[in-house]
């Protein structure tokens, strides 16, 4: 199939499936998955493992996922890898066609799998070139599609793309956060076993505030010793009070977060007058820089990934630690302009871009990774237990 790097390339014998980019370029290839087309931001994740999280992932709503890693679809796909029931990326663009799968917790095939979920797929490209090409020109808008006779419209395609207006400024997650309280139920995944039970004893309430979040977010708060009620984005401050948290958590999710923040800063802020202890991953981090004072800024490319190493600052326990962490965010605190009462906790090793920080003179702390992982690795689950061990 063609190179992802050129520019309106003439439609190879067999190509079922192309990536419309904005600026007209076509990437050519084998379309699986479902049948149709879809616009959104081209992205990569470098993660080895993982492709079913990363796709029911909420916070990539919009976006177009590139899989660095050429075998994805080898393990197939189950009931129990999913990470949200509600919509993530659109589509993916993978390096390999996808073969039967061969593992013994499989129960569909990855292209079967995405058709039923409405999402599309594109093998046979060349995701290296794509990929520098994200890293060299940024984050492009795009439209995916799969038509298994080969026609398609590229000049309706490319205005699609072009009238696009991108991710920033969009607030998704109205779009992608549940639509009432649901007490969470169920704690971490073992081989075997499945999904453990909550325990019934008491435990220290924490209201989590879905922007789109993942669900071993929720059980790895289980798992830390909470009781976990989950509540809509826009949910209200006295909402939130009436429900008697212990803590608040601030979920990650998509979209631009000076957006979602028109909402949901006013709330965070009432939080913090209350003294109430708070915790934000990703998007939920970047919703506590806004609330504290500090501003957010689009990345050129973007971290999406399970292998990204951040530094561990200050005078604690952990200073100097380098944590391998699991990353999605194509927004961060902008750590060039932080406020008096912003310490920075945590920064990019790759890029030195901001990825935690704690609130001065309150129980409140944010990071822009993933502590839960799903896929990546396991270096930071002690920030839940951190979290609710804040909560008395």
């Amino acid at each position: 199939m063609a190179d992802a790097a050129s520019s309106h390339v003439q439609q190879p014998k067999g190509a079922t499936g192309v990536l419309v980019l904005a600026d007209g370029s076509l990437v050519w290839g084998r379309g699986f998955g479902a049948v149709g087309e879809a616009v959104g931001e081209v992205c990569f994740n470098t993660a080895m493992t993982g492709y079913q999280e990363v796709m029911t992932d909420p916070s990539y709503a919009g976006q177009i996922v590139t899989f660095t890693f050429p075998h994805i679809g080898n393990v197939g796909c189950n009931d129990e890898d999913l990470e949200s029931l509600v919509d993530g990326a659109v589509g993916c663009v993978v390096r390999e066609d996808v073969t039967e799968p061969s593992n013994f917790r499989s129960r569909e095939r990855l292209g079967d799998w995405l058709k039923a979920k409405g999402k599309i797929g594109l093998a046979g490209v060349d995701t290296r070139a794509l990929t520098r090409r994200i890293r060299l020109s940024g984050a492009p808008n795009a439209v995916i599609a799969h038509h298994p006779d080969g026609k398609f419209d590229i000049a309706a395609l490319v205005k699609r793309a072009t009238d696009w207006p991108g991710l920033e400024g969009m607030d998704l997650a109205r779009v992608v956060s549940r639509s009432g309280q649901e007490g969470w139920e169920g704690g971490v995944w073992t081989l075997g076993k499945g999904y453990a039970r909550s325990p019934h004893q008491p435990r220290p309430h924490v209201v989590a505030i879905d922007y789109g979040a993942k669900d071993n977010i929720f059980r790895n708060l289980v798992a830390a010793g909470a009781q976990v009620t989950v509540v809509p984005a826009q949910t209200s401050l006295d909402a939130i009070l009436a429900l008697e948290p212990a803590g608040v958590f601030l979920s990650n999710g998509p979209g631009d977060p000076a957006a979602t923040g028109a909402y949901a800063v006013p709330t965070i802020q009432g939080l913090l007058e209350k003294d109430v202890p708070i915790f934000g991953i990703c998007l939920g981090h970047q919703m506590l820089g806004l609330a504290a004072g500090a501003k957010t800024t689009k990345m050129h490319q973007g971290h999406r990934g399970a292998n990204h190493p951040v530094l561990c600052k200050g005078d604690g326990p952990m200073s100097g630690r380098v944590e391998i962490t699991s990353m999605n965010h194509g927004f961060a605190v902008d750590n060039s302009a932080l406020p008096d009462t912003v310490e920075e906790t945590h920064v990019s090793l790759f890029d030195g871009s901001n990825c935690g920080i704690a609130v001065k003179g309150k129980k409140a702390f944010g990071v822009q990774y993933h502590p839960e992982a799903s896929p990546g690795p396991q270096d930071s689950f002690y920030l839940f237990e951190k979290f609710v061990g804040m909560l008395g």
